[in-house]
């Protein structure tokens, strides 16, 4: 099987060393996700839900959807069989909005071994191939390791203190209405953080949900100087990483992450820390 980062639908072979992730998820229904699995998922498939598995708990800071502790990820990912060396192939059928934060989370804890399914499970179900119903079995329990790569990440008072002379760009995921301030259907503030641009996450797949092409995607980013440092947010953590993920795909590996992102910074301005308030 490919080993590269993005695999397509001829090249899933389920095996012993592979573990499919299934991450449908609805923002407006969390229990959608669960349902469309029970309904039909590739063969093999385990499921990982947004609040339950890819997200840590709620609190005043930390944005909708904080990153899990290492401890509970590491649960997750060795009760649905991950181990140290699997192949973990993660899908979704919402142009990489739930399957990317997997595919960051598990880069993130330390694992390499890692493939998108390209298209999604629309790829799966346009190329005639069976899907199955009903829960997945109980694997074998893994031996996963999450190991956190802090560096991959920037938190508010990094972002806030260097607003003055940022030695990064920020890069805005949402889309344009949002990043505008002329709607904000999630967060309690309109707007976006001083001195971010906007690259919507949607700009990086097609409308069937297949990724555009390498060239195409070093097009999306070149407004942006190679040598810039990008610092990727959205409204919870989420969609950012679906521009993570591109930025992966031509070389710029070096992106970060403000997983807290806009939802954080508008809890920060809601109730301002005295770190905050000093900066």
């Amino acid at each position: 099987m490919s080993e590269k980062a993005v695999i397509e639908v001829s090249e899933l072979a389920p095996g012993a060393d592979v573990v499919i992730l299934d991450c449908r998820y609805d923002l407006a229904d969390t229990e959608a996700g669960t349902r469309a699995f029970a309904d039909g998922h590739i063969p093999g498939a385990r499921y990982a839900s947004l609040h339950r598995d890819l997200s840590g708990p709620l609190g005043r800071y930390g944005g909708r959807h904080p990153l899990p502790s290492a401890e509970k990820f590491q649960q997750f990912a060795r009760t649905i069989g991950i181990n140290r060396d699997s192949l973990v192939v993660v899908y979704d059928d919402q142009r990489l909005a739930f399957a990317a934060r997997a595919w960051f989370l598990l880069h993130y804890f330390g694992h390499d071994r890692i493939a998108v399914l390209n298209g999604g499970l629309g790829a799966w179900v346009q190329a005639g191939l069976p899907l199955e119903n009903g829960d997945s079995l109980t694997p074998a329990r893994g031996d996963f390791i999450a190991t956190p790569r802090e560096t991959l990440l920037l938190d508010h008072q990094q972002v806030y203190s260097n607003l003055e002379n940022p030695p990064w760009q920020l890069i805005d995921a949402r889309d344009r209405q949002r990043f505008a301030g002329t709607e904000e259907p999630l967060d309690p503030i309109a707007g976006h953080i001083p001195t971010a641009i906007n690259k919507p996450w949607r700009g990086v797949t097609r409308d069937d949900g297949r990724l555009k092409s390498r060239d195409e995607l070093l097009f999306h980013w070149q407004d942006i100087p190679a040598d810039d440092r990008l610092v990727n947010y959205c409204g919870s953590g989420v969609t950012a990483c679906v521009n993570l993920f591109s930025l992966h795909l031509i070389g710029r590996t070096d992106a970060l992450l403000y997983p807290g992102s806009w939802s954080d910074w508008c809890a920060h301005i809601i109730h301002p820390q005295e770190a905050d308030v000093a900066g």
